[in-house]
């Protein structure tokens, strides 16, 4: 069998977004595409052992996907950037792997990219591909924005009806079936039928919701709040519990649509200035959620980041403002499941009680 001549990209493991990912690689960019296999413990540690001590945990997952990608065959690594740290996090990974022998790798680094210049995406994107079709990997990036949108609406839904599916397991099967054949779009016309499909098939699933159920917002740290393994599948574990799951975060908001001039004036009276990075999203819907009446906030960060730190004063005082809980959880690598149940466990009775004091 004749080897592939095409760059075997791959990009870190992002959930649910690495479908659309795949498009652009596959379709944009005409190269092949390492896909990226969920976290592991094993993941963690090679990252672990190969990252600054006081790096953030995002820095080692990332680091530790890398190296599992190249034992398996990529040459071509997609860096990602960011507000905080994380916009100079490629140079580094980029070093450490260098100083471990991987010399033969193209680094692509996406920090030097920017939402008010897509073409720098494209310039970009020619170093994985110099014959790249400017046409070709548009028409890609548009359709992957769209099953980004997709992506998020049916995950909302996910999160506020999983916990009440009568048969169990339910929208977890639909759902790895839904992202199976989202890999397989070509254009627009082919994800609008696809979504409108599931759609159908999402709400005729069976679901026995009370009609005032506990509700619980989740704030936090752009990574890990979105990340299952990084936190532990806390919304999975809550979902368990007949709760309704309302997390704002996601790339569809926090992106495609940021509203960072709106944001800024609905907090003016908790936050003056721009703590960085999604601060102010996190006191936002924080803020909302209180508004709304939720039964209690989670705010989860991974360890060392600066700027949800910073937050945490501020949601103290919606706390108390408004009267709702906020419980803090903050991830490294040496984080264990038997401590975060037993807080999240303890959580729960807490706003079952003041939810049937209320009554």
């Amino acid at each position: 069998m004749k080897k592939s001549s095409k760059p075997k990209v791959y990009f870190p493991r992002w959930e649910s977004y690495n479908v659309a990912v795949e498009h652009i690689i596959r379709n944009g960019l005409d190269c092949d595409y390492l896909y990226a296999k969920p976290i592991t413990r094993r993941t963690l540690e090679l990252g672990t052992k190969n990252s600054p001590d006081f790096v953030c945990t995002p820095f080692k997952y990332i680091l530790g996907g890398y190296i599992e990608a190249i034992e398996e065959g990529a040459n071509t690594l997609i860096q990602v950037g960011g507000l905080c740290r994380l916009g100079y996090y490629g140079e580094l990974h980029e070093q450490i792997l260098r100083d471990l022998g991987y010399k033969d790798i193209n680094f692509v680094n996406m920090a030097n990219a920017s939402f008010k210049n897509p073409l720098s995406f494209y310039d970009e994107f020619k170093k994985i591909n110099p014959d790249l079709s400017l046409k070709k990997v548009t028409e890609a990036c548009l359709v992957a924005v769209k099953m980004v949108e997709i992506i998020d609406k049916v995950e909302d839904y996910i999160r506020q009806n999983v916990g009440f599916e009568v048969e169990e397991g339910s929208f977890d099967k639909l759902h790895k079936e839904f992202l199976d054949d989202l890999r397989d779009v070509e254009d627009k016309k082919e994800l609008n039928v696809l979504y409108k499909l599931y759609k159908k098939k999402f709400k005729k699933i069976e679901v026995n919701k009370p009609k005032n159920p506990l509700k619980v917002g989740f704030v936090g740290e752009y990574y890990t709040i979105m990340d299952g393994y990084s936190n532990h599948y806390m919304e999975k574990e809550l979902a368990k519990k007949g709760i309704v799951i309302y997390r704002w975060m996601n790339l569809s908001n926090s992106i495609l649509n940021p509203q960072t001039k709106e944001v800024k004036q609905s907090i003016k009276n908790y936050a003056k200035y721009d703590m960085g990075a999604t601060a102010m999203y996190t006191i936002k819907k924080a803020l909302d959620y209180a508004k709304d009446g939720v039964d209690g906030i989670i705010h989860v960060k991974s360890f060392g980041c600066t700027p949800e730190i910073d937050t945490m004063p501020v949601l103290q005082r919606i706390s108390e403002d408004y009267k709702i809980p906020v419980i803090y959880f903050s991830f490294d690598s040496q984080t264990s499941d038997v401590g975060i149940n037993t807080r999240v466990e303890a959580f729960y009775d807490m706003i079952m009680m003041r939810k049937e004091q209320k009554k």
